[in-house]
């Protein structure tokens, strides 16, 4: 492709990804053109790099997550961004962190299998938070008395927290114990939220669950 239909391509990704309201994977991108002026999926990432360089001294990136591509403030300039939502962002209990983590390194697993690792009784309102989030769903019911569901992590899960797939989470191996892992996941937070002391209801229901 010539250099400046490439860079007239770079123009319409960088329109249609600002316009979007959620990431756009290839084939989205792709179906945004007639049949006949589609772009091969290898010219689009040419684009899609071109785009991410014209990025480089600007105060936002274009990510690549599991969902696809979309633009996004840099993590050092989220403070700033963030004071434009009078609603204070979601506050996120160690406990719920260390669920979320378990799961998703232990997937599919069920409930119980995580209270016996993390040595305490998981609280509704966790899972509940977590299936309301769509970051874990249920995957199945393992074959035991009971049948008790299986819980994985969701597409949804690797955007929010900047992966492309759950190859890019840390090596177990390397992982300490569960604040170490809650740390991790919390270090692949781009949207300058830090997740705090368990809000009320949590830390009573965790509370309750342990007595």
């Amino acid at each position: 492709m010539a250099d400046d239909s490439l860079q007239q391509l770079r123009k319409i990704l960088e329109a249609v990804l600002l316009a979007a309201d959620k990431p756009l994977n290839l084939d989205q991108l792709g179906d945004v053109f007639e049949e006949h002026q589609r772009p091969a999926r290898s010219v689009l990432r040419q684009a899609l790099d071109m785009v991410q360089e014209s990025c480089a001294d600007r105060g936002y990136e274009l990510v690549e997550v599991a969902s696809g591509y979309r633009f996004q403030v840099r993590s050092e300039y989220a403070p700033w961004a963030s004071r434009l939502w009078e609603e204070r962002p979601q506050r996120y209990s160690r406990a719920l962190l260390e669920t979320l983590a378990i799961i998703a390194y232990r997937q599919p697993i069920t409930r119980g299998e995580i209270e016996d690792i993390r040595g305490v009784a998981v609280s509704t309102n966790i899972v509940k938070t977590l299936m309301e989030r769509e970051w874990i769903r249920v995957v199945g019911h393992k074959d035991v008395p009971g049948r008790p569901a299986m819980y994985a992590t969701t597409r949804q899960f690797l955007d929010y927290f900047n992966l492309t797939s759950l190859d890019q989470l840390p090596p177990l191996a390397e992982i300490r114990d569960l604040e170490d892992i809650s740390r991790e996941l919390e270090a692949k937070w781009a949207s300058g939220e830090a997740p705090s002391e368990p809000s009320e209801e949590d830390a009573a229901s965790e509370g309750s669950e342990q007595s």
